[in-house]
């Protein structure tokens, strides 16, 4: 079979190097010779490790008949689906890493692909087998909960943060000189790309039909020493979660640091590396670790679509079901997520200002469970707590509450706490 790879950086030279490199263990696996033949790229005098062929021209890849698979690592959303729909239509196989793409057209895909394959294990946490587990696996469970650390630059940060002290403004500019986040890293500190992967295993798991604008989508900008204090007192570790919870008909899907006891199996996924947790109602928690990015890493997951291509010759659902599953599920507004939640508030030192706070949140059905407060000056402190379960609608209330009152003196900081 020979292959025509879109797209040859980091990731594209690495798919073409193994799939020489290890020819023939490749081969004997897959049970036929997959062959890279062409590469697109968008400079032809930028000099690239590869030997096979390379074009600026997508139609030359397209219109070659002898091409039987298309593995499309361009990113971006728009251009990449409109020659995935040109590939499709030829009746190519494609396999993607490009997890925008399918944040925002897996459905559409889906129906375009029918029985063409089409596979993306890449797309989710690079090397680590989260789609094969979900869609195969794991067929024989309705699946609880998916707790995922998928995003290795803020799982990096967030690991410094708490283990050295480090302020976020120097760990970021050291991520960036490591290569770990970009010039502009929004799209990782912000939650962007750990929300595209959650949505696609949302679709998996629950056949939820959700963008990026329809959840609940936070970073860790905002994370301070105090919150660090806060979680090490109470041995909690602060992480970057992706989480799909069942709860009756409904699917929370929402991407925020959360707090969460160091004692949890995810709580220990450390460093650039990427977790999932994943609860099934037979086989009850299963644990994927393992490297989130990388060229060789993702590469590999990138041939491991290939060869399952190989290996049964027409595609399996993308998305996990032939037919409706049966359950009518929708998606939860997030005002109605219920969650423990921890406040930061910066207080006037003062007689009578926990009296008021108390009275906000007694006004808001609001239980406080732990609370420290810590002096900051001679006039003002932080005071540090956590509260009982409640309804998100009502810490939003209250947040706003407090924001007002004129004994905070800042805007209150929070973060959610998964126990």
């Amino acid at each position: 079979m020979k292959i025509g790879i879109l797209g040859v950086g980091t990731v594209g030279a690495s798919v073409a190097n193994i799939l020489k490199d290890n020819k023939d263990i490749i081969t004997a696996r897959a049970g036929i010779e997959l062959e890279p033949v062409i590469g697109l790229v968008n400079d032809l005098n930028k000099k690239r490790n590869v030997s096979i062929k390379l074009t600026d021209n997508v139609d030359e890849i397209l219109n070659d008949d002898s091409i039987d698979i298309i593995v499309e690592l361009m990113g971006g959303v728009e251009k990449p689906y409109e020659i995935i729909k040109k590939a499709l239509a030829k009746g190519k196989a494609v396999v993607t890493a490009n997890k925008a793409l399918l944040a925002y057209h897996r459905y559409e895909l889906q129906d375009l692909a029918g029985d063409t394959p089409f596979e993306y294990e890449a797309a989710v946490a690079g090397g680590i087998p989260i789609i094969n587990a979900l869609r195969d696996g794991l067929t024989a469970n309705h699946i609880e909960s998916i707790r995922g650390i998928m995003n290795g630059t803020c799982n990096y940060m967030l690991t410094k943060m708490i283990g050295e002290g480090v302020d976020y403004d120097t760990i970021l500019a050291e991520s960036q000189e490591l290569g770990y986040a970009e010039a502009d890293p929004t799209f990782d500190v912000g939650g962007f790309d750990a929300a595209h992967k959650l949505l696609i295993l949302g679709s998996i798991a629950y056949g939820i039909d959700a963008k990026p604008e329809d959840i609940l989508i936070e970073g860790i900008q905002n994370i301070t020493p105090a919150d660090i204090d806060f979680a090490n007192e109470f041995n909690y570790s602060i992480k970057l979660l992706t989480i799909a919870k069942k709860v009756e008909s409904k699917i929370e899907l929402r991407v925020h640091p959360v707090l969460i006891p160091n004692n949890e199996m995810i709580a220990k996924v450390d460093g650039v590396m990427n977790g999932v947790s994943v609860i099934g109602d037979k086989v009850g928690e299963t644990m994927y670790y393992g490297p989130g990015a990388g060229g060789d890493a993702t590469a590999s997951a990138v041939i491991a679509n290939i060869v399952d291509i190989a290996r049964r010759g027409k595609g399996s659902p993308m998305l996990g079901f032939e037919s409706s599953h049966g359950e009518d599920l929708s998606l939860m507004p997030s005002d109605e997520i219920e969650t423990k939640y921890y406040l930061r508030l910066k207080i006037e030192d003062k007689a009578g200002v926990l009296a008021k706070v108390a009275n906000i949140f007694a006004d808001k059905n609001i239980s406080v469970e732990k609370m420290i407060q810590k002096p900051l000056d001679n006039s003002c402190a932080h005071l540090l707590l956590s509260t009982h379960t409640c309804i998100e609608k009502d810490i939003n209330e209250a947040l706003k509450a407090l924001e007002d009152a004129s004994v905070v003196t800042e805007k209150p900081a929070m973060i959610r706490i998964e126990d």
